[in-house]
C-alpha cells in the first residue's frame, strides 16, 4: 500500500476491553502497512500482554494514542467508517470491506480516514455510529458470525492493501492550476469537526422552528446524518448548509414575534448565502408593486 494513503488511514478502537487484543490489532496493522492506532477511552491498561501479542509490531503499539472520546479521535478526519455486526434500520446500509476499499483509499489520498471498531463485547453504540459517514460489515457464515477484534481489523486492512495493489499504475489526476486552487480546496472533504459543527447548528435551527420532536430530537438528526454521510460533505457543502441553518433560525425568530439581530456571517459566508441586510417589514395592499418587492426581499432574509 502507498505510504501516502496508508499514513492517512487510522484504526480507532473504541473502549477496548483487553490489552492483548490491542497488541493483536497492532500486529494486524503492521502486516498490511498501517501504523496509526488510536484508542478511545480504553477500559484496561495496555501492558505486557499487548506487547507479547504485538510481536514484531511493538513500534505500532508504542506509537498508539489514547483520547477521551470518539469525537476527538475523528476531529481531523475527512471520512469515518464504522464497523457493525448487527441488523441496521433501512436508512443505514452497511457495505463490505471490498466494496468500500476504493472509496477509503481515494479519501486517504486527500486526508485522514478512520476505520472505527467497537468494544469486543457489544460493538459500536448508535451514538458512535452517528459520527461515521459510512458503515462496514464483514460477511460471515450464519453458524457463527462473531469475529475477534484483530481478525476484523486484519480483514479490512487486507482489502485496502489488495485494492491499493490493483490500483498501481492507474493514471492520477494532475494538480490544479494555481488560479483554481482555492476553488478546488472548497471541494475537499469536510473534517469531522466541521461536520459535527454543522449538525449542532442544524439541530439548533430546526428546534427554533419546531421541526424536531422535543421528546426525541435525535431521530430526525440521525436521518440527516445518514443522508449527509451517503452524500459526502465537502468544505463548501458545510458553508452552504450553515448558511441555510442561519436562515432557518432567523425565520423561526421572526415567526415567534421576536426581531432577531442580523446573523454575523462567518468567513466565506458570501459563498453560502451570507451578507446582506435583514428585510424591511412589508406593508400596504396586496398585489404587485412595492409590496411584491418587499415580500421578495423578506423571503431571502439576512445572510
Amino acid at each position: 500500500m502507498s505510504r501516502g494513503a496508508a499514513g492517512n488511514i487510522r484504526v480507532v478502537l473504541v473502549r477496548p476491553r483487553r490489552g492483548g487484543n490491542v497488541g493483536s490489532v497492532a500486529r494486524a496493522m503492521k502486516n498490511m502497512g498501517l501504523s496509526d492506532l488510536v484508542l478511545v477511552a480504553p477500559r484496561t491498561p495496555v501492558g505486557a500482554s499487548a506487547e507479547h501479542m504485538a510481536a514484531h509490531a511493538g513500534d505500532v503499539l508504542r506509537a498508539r494514542r489514547a483520547v477521551p472520546d470518539l469525537r476527538t479521535a475523528l476531529a481531523d478526519t475527512t471520512l469515518a467508517i464504522g464497523t457493525v455486526g448487527r441488523e441496521l434500520p433501512p436508512r443505514r446500509r452497511a457495505q463490505t470491506p471490498r466494496t468500500l476499499a476504493p472509496q477509503i483509499l481515494a479519501a486517504a489520498r486527500q486526508g485522514p480516514v478512520a476505520l472505527v471498531f467497537g468494544p469486543e463485547d457489544h460493538g459500536l453504540a448508535n451514538a458512535d455510529l452517528d459520527q461515521c459517514q459510512q458503515l462496514l460489515s464483514i460477511p460471515t457464515a450464519d453458524a457463527y458470525a462473531s469475529l475477534n477484534l484483530a481478525q476484523a481489523v486484519l480483514i479490512c486492512a487486507y482489502e485496502l492493501h489488495l485494492a491499493r495493489a490493483e490500483d498501481v499504475g492507474r493514471p492520477t489526476r494532475a494538480h490544479p492550476a494555481p488560479r483554481r486552487a482555492a476553488r478546488v480546496a472548497e471541494l475537499e472533504p469536510a473534517s469531522g469537526a466541521a461536520r459535527e459543527g454543522l449538525f449542532a447548528h442544524l439541530e439548533e435551527a430546526l428546534r427554533a422552528v419546531g421541526f424536531l420532536s422535543p421528546e426525541n430530537p435525535k431521530h430526525i438528526m440521525r436521518d440527516l446524518r445518514a443522508l449527509f454521510g451517503r452524500a459526502g460533505l465537502t468544505k463548501r457543502d458545510v458553508k452552504v448548509w450553515r448558511g441555510i441553518a442561519r436562515q432557518i433560525s432567523w425565520a423561526g425568530a421572526r415567526v415567534g414575534g421576536e426581531r432577531p439581530a442580523r446573523p454575523v456571517p462567518t468567513r466565506g459566508a458570501a459563498d453560502s448565502g451570507g451578507g446582506g441586510k435583514p428585510p424591511a417589514a412589508s406593508g400596504g395592499r396586496s398585489g404587485s408593486g412595492s409590496r411584491g418587492r418587499a415580500v421578495s426581499r423578506d423571503r431571502r432574509g439576512p445572510r
